[in-house]
């Protein structure tokens, strides 16, 4: 039996209330929570916030630790100890760790590389050097020729927990404007408007070549493995009609309002990006996650390209969206995204689930992090 660690004076955000209390931990669990003083005296919390430890669905972090620059390649086991502890200090304590599988214009891509990085980070967690709990989540870039070959391989050498179905051809979904992925891609390849233009086109001969059939592999590969499914910048309903069909779980990022609406009406938990609602908008001129959130249609929050973003955005939403409750905003960064992914023994601060705990002190109106937990264990 290992000792007991009580938290005293917190504000301790539970599913449906914020409480001022005490929470125990034990054995890696949550032991006990309750109001006012514990029975016997713990740790002053000094009236900060005790969260659930956040549960990222969503980041492609990790690819700016391995490749920081054009042409170069950090250290594979260096770059996955950073990154982690970089998560872990944003209150991050369960990462799907977003690994692109598919070539792409971009030239930082990392394909070819794939199976040495979730080694790396495998290494990691067998000499325990993690503070954070590591998932692997494959985008796949389903029009990408060698899409279907890369995630067979990695299939078969490493557990993977979530699979999104990908496609950035121009002209369709997020980049339904084309100016919009010259601007995107071409600020991330360097390359001229001529070159851009000659990618566009062959962007599309490739979605016509291959969408149907490696959408239709890939999410066979998916069901067999039992792997959940996410759908990634729905923008129609025949785009959420399809992704229904093909039992999809999660829609990254939606596009407009009325796929987000007809995702959640099917019962698929929308996600978009906490940047997003911390910048109020929208990087690529989509769809808002404050617009979705007073729709009543967001269900969870990730952060994307900015591990900070998550925490921020949850106390955004709480501040400036009418029926956004602390504890329902807390959700989007917690519960929801452990429950859309199978994930029960989290996301919640509740008697019984594991002592994934967050403490967070209001500078201001800026949430900062203060001390994490995972599995009672002071990890930051």
């Amino acid at each position: 039996m290992s000792e007991t660690l009580v938290l005293e004076n917190a504000m301790i955000v539970t599913p449906d209330e914020v409480l001022h209390g005490w929470i125990a931990l034990a054995n890696g669990r949550i032991a006990e929570i309750g109001t006012g003083r514990p029975p016997a005296r713990g740790t002053d919390m000094a009236g900060d916030y005790l969260l659930p430890g956040l549960v990222e669905l969503h980041t492609d972090h990790l690819e700016s630790h391995l490749a920081p620059r054009p042409k170069v390649r950090w250290h594979h086991l260096s770059a996955v100890l950073a990154y982690d502890a970089q998560i872990a200090a944003s209150g991050i304590t369960t990462v799907f760790d977003s690994l692109r599988v598919g070539s792409d214009v971009d030239s930082r891509s990392l394909a070819g590389e794939i199976g040495a990085i979730a080694g790396a980070v495998e290494t990691a967690r067998t000499e325990g050097l993690l503070r954070v709990d590591h998932r692997m989540h494959l985008r796949c870039e389903i029009c990408a020729s060698d899409v279907i070959e890369e995630t067979t391989h990695i299939l078969g050498q490493f557990r993977i927990d979530l699979i999104s179905l990908m496609d950035h051809t121009p002209g369709a979904r997020q980049f339904r404007d084309t100016s919009t992925w010259k601007i995107y891609y071409g600020g991330k390849s360097g390359m001229t408007d001529a070159h851009l233009e000659i990618m566009i086109q062959d962007r599309v001969v490739l979605h016509h070549a291959n969408h149907d059939r490696h959408r239709a592999s890939l999410v066979a590969l998916a069901k067999s493995h039992g792997i959940v499914l996410a759908s990634h910048d729905d923008t129609t309903l025949a785009h959420v009609a399809e992704s229904a069909a093909d039992g999809i779980r999660l829609a990254e990022f939606p596009t407009t309002v009325e796929a987000a609406a007809a995702s959640h009406a099917q019962g698929i938990q929308v996600m978009m990006g906490a940047p997003n609602v911390v910048r109020g908008g929208s990087h690529s001129g989509n769809v808002s996650a404050e617009t979705l959130a007073r729709e009543g249609v967001l269900d969870i929050l990730s952060s994307d390209y900015v591990p900070a973003s998550l925490l921020m955005g949850a106390f955004e939403l709480a501040h400036r969206i009418e029926g956004f409750t602390l504890p329902r905003a807390v959700k989007t960064v917690s519960l929801n995204p452990a429950l859309a992914t199978g994930l029960t023994d989290r996301g919640a601060l509740e008697a019984g689930l594991k002592a994934d705990i967050v403490r967070v002190h209001m500078a201001g109106s800026l949430p900062v992090v203060r001390e994490i937990w995972r599995d009672a264990q002071r990890v930051i």
